[in-house]
């Protein structure tokens, strides 16, 4: 059973819902003509838009759409409806917040076993580093800090790094003075496809963006574009 996990930097469901090619990369690794997509928005409180802006966008594909409230009237076996789905997509926000209350409904394990059954799992900015041993996060107000996460998958992950001016520096300096893992990163409209714990490739749905290894090497952080692949509207 392949345990994919779909790494988003930023910009999946942009405001204005044109660029959607990372979303329907995404559905397509479920390899079902009709999968059945759900939408957690705890980093986010449940917020009402970005859930909105999820239907409208996973809506212009051919996909069953549904979504988890923590922040309302929850499912009583949430692991039946957490495991009935063949996708499970996570929004942006609070990282910190957010694996706080997944731990607090157990609903981290219920992930887990999701993805060792072969649901693809991912998602956008928080929902793109919490996957990782590590992530960069704003979660707290102030300089950004590095902050352990699931630990599913190996080293560090940045998102949004050339869309956020400090993204980029903070988490290179970070990773030369040990602060974080070593990792990855990913641009807005770029995403990392994990397949059994390990990257199987880079994808980017507009021309410039890329994601990036970033490694320390002595006392500096050595950043490399990894090979990317453009996505195509057919």
């Amino acid at each position: 059973m392949k345990k994919q996990i779909i790494a988003m930097g930023g910009a999946a469901l942009p405001a204005e819902l044109d660029n959607l090619l990372l979303v329907r990369y995404f559905l397509r690794q479920t390899g079902k003509k009709n999968p059945s997509v759900c939408f957690i928005g705890t980093a986010s409180g449940d917020a009402e838009n970005y859930r909105l802006r999820f239907y409208a966008g996973f809506g212009r594909f051919a996909c069953r759409t549904s979504h988890l409230p923590l922040f309302a009237r929850t499912p009583r076996d949430l692991e039946s409806f957490v495991l009935a789905h063949d996708a499970i997509f996570v929004g942006g926000g609070n990282t910190r917040s957010m694996l706080a209350a997944w731990r607090d409904w157990g609903l981290d394990g219920y992930l887990r076993t999701a993805w060792e059954r072969g649901v693809v799992l991912g998602g956008v900015s928080a929902g793109a580093i919490c996957w990782f041993e590590q992530g960069l996060t704003d979660s707290v107000a102030g300089p950004l800090t590095a902050m352990d996460c699931l630990g599913w998958l190996p080293g560090s992950c940045c998102p949004h790094y050339d869309s956020e001016r400090l993204r980029r520096p903070t988490f290179r300096r970070l990773v030369a003075n040990g602060g974080i893992a070593d990792g990855v990163a990913a641009d807005d409209f770029a995403a990392l496809h994990y397949v059994n714990g390990s990257l199987l490739r880079a994808v980017s749905g507009a021309p410039r963006a890329r994601a990036w290894s970033v490694r320390k090497s002595g006392r500096r952080a050595m950043e490399k574009a990894l090979p990317t692949a453009r996505l195509r509207t057919q």
